[in-house]
């Protein structure tokens, strides 16, 4: 098993490459956008992060399903505008999960065995009252002994800016996770073509 990105949807992304030209407008246009207004969202988009002219960029919504490894979940977390909508849940699904299937295959087999035996450890506590306590610890151990290769699947909402702010710290990262990250954005519509992420990140 390894990491898997898609069923994305990209919303709002007309409407933000109109108003990128808000700033020199009167009135505010609200008429479709052509290809005048393309040509200047990709200079706009394209200038280097912090400059603010990019800023329309976040009107450009993505909600995305992601499945990876908690080690990749750690680096992910820093990012403001990379924001859960909802995720699967330890603490409610840990015990129906297939271990080995739920991990990454560089997962040490060793800590995989050790992971089973607690979840069996754990299933033959008795439920009630008088083991409680025994449970609880338990439940702590198991929780806190899960390998960084175990996968956890989540429905994201990010934004075209971050994305391009993601694209252009992450496309040559040790991480394989990254590289499918970015060959994701880069299929995304219209892109590189606003973000010019991919000549950024050189």
């Amino acid at each position: 098993m390894g990491y898997e990105i898609g069923n994305e949807r990209v919303y709002g992304l007309d409407r933000a490459v109109k108003a990128s030209g808000n700033p020199m407008r009167t009135v505010l246009d609200v008429t479709d956008s052509t290809e005048k207004d393309y040509l200047r969202a990709a200079r706009l988009g394209q200038a280097a992060n912090g400059l603010g002219h990019d800023n329309f960029l976040k009107g450009i919504t993505v909600q995305v399903d992601i499945k990876a490894p908690l080690y990749w979940w750690k680096e992910a977390q820093r990012y403001h505008w990379f924001d859960f909508i909802s995720s699967q849940s330890t603490m409610h699904c840990l015990l129906k999960f297939d271990v080995r299937k739920q991990c990454v295959e560089e997962t040490d087999p060793f800590i995989l065995s050790r992971i089973e035996e607690l979840v069996h450890e754990y299933q033959k506590i008795p439920v009630d009252e008088a083991n409680s306590k025994e449970a609880k610890e338990k439940w702590r151990t198991l929780v806190a002994s899960l390998p960084c290769g175990f996968m956890l699947a989540a429905t994201m909402v990010t934004n075209y800016q971050q994305l391009k702010t993601m694209y252009i710290q992450r496309r040559h990262h040790k991480l394989k996770e990254w590289h499918i990250f970015c060959d994701w954005c880069e299929k995304l519509p219209h892109f590189l073509q606003l973000t010019g992420a991919d000549r950024l990140a050189k």
